[in-house]
């Protein structure tokens, strides 16, 4: 929101000792009214404004549109005067009334370093003591805005005899705040910005063109600023830039400067009075505000309002207007307008002001909270409890936890996919003569019992494996005889077949404990970011992980070497205490192979004796397998079986062959559950389990933090990064802003 007002010459002082209040502090102002600037004044005074938009004004225009008078008529205050641009940062005016004699604090509020890049949390240097002199304001501000103007000297040095006018900057979004209080003050603040500068030829470059552009924008854009626009009447209206500018803001017009409307062109200007021409919400308003002569002079307030009523009402046009628009001239017409424009956008915003300030307090506690913990005065006691928190928490991991995505159930699948990749290395033995069978025989089907001990096996990767006929197994015998009587094999034939298969187990065993290591120190770095990386600048947390992945590389090498010994042992030759499974397994695996045998070569009476084993009970006519085991008993053999039967077949010239791989099939279903258990056994001690151990003792000794440098060192591993330390002192600023605005609030009952 802007308002418009015209003024009639440069900045004008009021020093009289006049009874009645200078502008805004009118006492005639309704409570309510002085109320609600009062409390929006005591917000300004928390800085929350760089939070939350609060109700301003801001008075614009170009250079020597009359901006200083106008707001001299306000805040009863002599500004600094010079040629051109004598406003080159902004000056912020917050009135309180008080019953404390008058006074006027001026501070420099900070907002950007001395390239002008904003800083993260604005910095508010008192300029001087407070002062109680009316005239030694103007004298106060001008050294001010020196400083200002000169970020590379100390602000301090421009308090003394500083004659020197020489600026490093030409402008600066840096501001100067006036804190004036008094009885005859009222509560209300405002801002006064450069004035616009129109052209290179009116004094500026193009940097400053822009930044002074860019400054008044980033003040008249916000949704609550009341902007108080200047337009001197001396100059075309079309040329006066700051009206182009604000345009789209719904500005708050004022024409100054009447009395320099060249003659005969006063009507060109009554109809923005009317409203008819540039219209506004709350019309274009008229003042006349002193010459530099009368200033010189020292008129006073009540007597520039008096000038300024006789001008209006008796100098043509303005004394011939409509008693319409004669409310639209006078200063103190457009006080009382701008006073009530404020106080109403004011009761309107407070509602909206509070839910904004409780939403960005808690955004602010929630950012606060999820920064790293500020330096503690204890470092070593601190780091002690987080090193034993984090190996209690790591124990707890690698005991096992009850979750989907915990260390031990993400390893089991890989355990599982061992055990298969060990028993697919079991040796295809073919009871067939290669010459017969080689055709389409890729593998002979394991016998039933395997699949109740070994699950379903049928998707096993056996495109590796080659196919042991049992012609080729007996010629191997063969050729391994040396002493033996006949129908005797050297055991170095069953040897050399086992370690074929041992041969081929350190691969998946490798793989498996390599798999292990790579999933525990995923599990592991992640455990150490949430104990430590928010504790200091992140040095704990980086010297911490390049210990622990240093130790899990030893109980890797560890687990790795206890592996390889395993399987040395298997490789080394067969042995088993399992005497009685060994035996069982053989049984088993020699009574399918000659069974498949017996299918092949003596096919009839394969499918007789199947033929009986299915009959539910003896046939009444004793024909085929019942005759013959009839008449078997009839000759005294009685208890003869249905299985005995295939006794009465000839000798398999393939006996010995079946025999050596019965041997070995069945040893290697005794060892391959051996190596299936053993290997994760060994990862589980030295690797899982073994990275538990010792582990808190390495870090102490890693960290040296109980050697004679271990506090030193405490000290430097909990020094805070210099951004965090910035961010959190931005964030508790911030947090003191708005609980300071928020209680302000309370106190009258929002």
């Amino acid at each position: 929101m802007s308002l418009s007002v015209s003024s009639n010459h440069s900045d004008s002082s009021d020093d009289s000792e006049s009874d009645r209040g200078v502008g805004l502090s009118d006492p005639t102002l309704s409570q309510a009214r002085r109320r609600m600037l009062d409390l929006v004044n005591r917000l300004h005074s928390t800085g929350v404004q760089i939070d939350i938009d609060l109700p301003q004004i801001a008075v614009i225009g170009i250079q020597s549109a009359g901006k200083s008078s106008l707001i001299e008529s306000i805040s009863g205050i002599t500004l600094p005067r010079a040629a051109g641009t004598c406003t080159r940062c902004p000056t912020e005016c917050r009135l309180s009334r008080s019953d404390a004699p008058w006074k006027c604090i001026v501070e420099l509020r900070i907002i950007a370093d001395k390239n002008g890049q904003p800083l993260g949390q604005a910095h508010t240097l008192a300029f001087g003591e407070p002062i109680s002199d009316k005239s030694a304001v103007e004298d106060r501000i001008r050294r001010a805005q020196r400083a200002i103007l000169n970020p590379n000297k100390p602000p301090r040095s421009f308090l003394d005899d500083f004659e020197d006018d020489a600026t490093e900057i030409s402008f600066s979004t840096n501001y100067i705040s006036l804190d004036i209080s008094g009885p005859e003050v009222a509560d209300l603040s405002f801002v006064d910005l450069p004035g616009l500068i129109a052209s290179v030829s009116r004094g500026g470059n193009e940097r400053d063109i822009a930044m002074v552009e860019n400054l008044v924008t980033s003040y008249i854009s916000k949704p609550s600023c009341v902007i108080l626009l200047t337009v001197a009447c001396e100059t075309d209206f079309e040329n006066q830039g700051a009206h182009h500018l604000t345009k789209k803001y719904d500005p708050e017009g004022v024409l100054t400067k009447p009395d320099r409307i060249p003659r005969g062109d006063e009507e060109n200007w009554l109809p923005l009075i009317r409203n008819e021409q540039e219209p506004l919400e709350n019309n274009w308003y008229c003042v006349k505000q002193p010459s530099s002569q009368d200033i010189k002079q020292g008129i006073t307030w009540e007597e520039a309002r008096s000038r300024e009523n006789d001008f209006f009402s008796l100098t043509s046009p303005w004394s011939e207007l409509d008693p319409l628009y004669q409310k639209y001239l006078r200063t103190s017409n457009l006080i009382d307008r701008l006073s009530s424009i404020l106080s109403d956008l004011i009761s309107k915003r407070l509602p909206q002001i509070q839910i904004e300030l409780e939403n960005t307090i808690q955004k602010t506690r929630n950012t606060l909270a999820q920064l790293p913990k500020p330096p503690s005065s204890d470092p070593v006691g601190e780091i002690a409890a987080l090193l034993h928190s984090f190996v209690t928490e790591l124990h707890k991991i690698l005991e096992g936890v009850p979750k989907a995505d915990g260390l031990l159930q993400v390893i089991r699948p890989a355990q599982e996919q061992f055990r298969r990749a060990i028993r697919a290395t079991a040796p295809d033995f073919v009871p067939f003569e290669s010459e017969e069978h080689r055709e389409g025989c890729a593998r002979f089907p394991d016998p039933d019992f395997l699949f109740h001990e070994d699950g379903d096996i049928s998707d096993l990767d056996n495109s590796s494996h080659t196919p042991i006929f049992i012609d080729q197994v007996l010629d191997r015998a063969l050729a391994a005889r040396t002493r033996e009587l006949p129908g005797h094999y050297p055991f170095v034939v069953q040897k050399s077949f086992i370690a074929e298969f041992t041969n081929k187990w350190e691969n998946p065993a490798m793989i498996l404990c390599r798999f292990v290591h790579k999933t525990l120190a995923v599990h592991v770095k992640a455990l150490i970011t949430v104990h430590f990386s928010s504790f200091g600048q992140g040095s704990l947390e980086q010297r911490v992980m390049i210990l622990v992945q240093d130790y899990m590389k030893q109980r890797a090498d560890a687990a790795q070497a206890l592996i390889a010994k395993l399987i040395w042992l298997e490789e080394d030759g067969p042995l088993t205490l399992n005497e009685h499974y060994l035996a069982d397994y053989k049984e088993k695996f020699l009574n399918d192979y000659k069974s498949a045998r017996e299918k092949a070569q003596h096919p009839a009476l394969a499918a007789a004796i199947e033929a009986y084993r299915r009959t539910p009970s003896p046939p009444q006519l004793p024909t085929g397998i019942t005759q013959i085991v009839a008449g078997l008993a009839s000759m005294g053999l009685r208890g003869i079986n249905v299985n005995d039967l295939v006794k009465l077949l000839p000798p398999d010239r393939m006996d010995p062959a079946l025999n050596i791989m019965a041997d070995v099939r069945a040893y290697f279903q005794v060892a391959y559950k051996r190596i299936a258990d053993n290997i994760p056994l060994a990862i589980d001690h030295e690797l899982v389990r073994g990275v538990g151990r010792e582990l808190l003792p390495a870090l102490y000794r890693g960290l040296g933090i109980n050697g004679p440098d271990g506090v030193r060192i405490c000290r430097e591993l909990a020094q805070e990064s210099p951004s965090v330390a910035g961010k959190r002192e931005e964030l508790l600023k911030r947090l003191e802003r708005l609980e300071s605005a928020s209680r302000e609030l309370v106190t009258v009952g929002l």
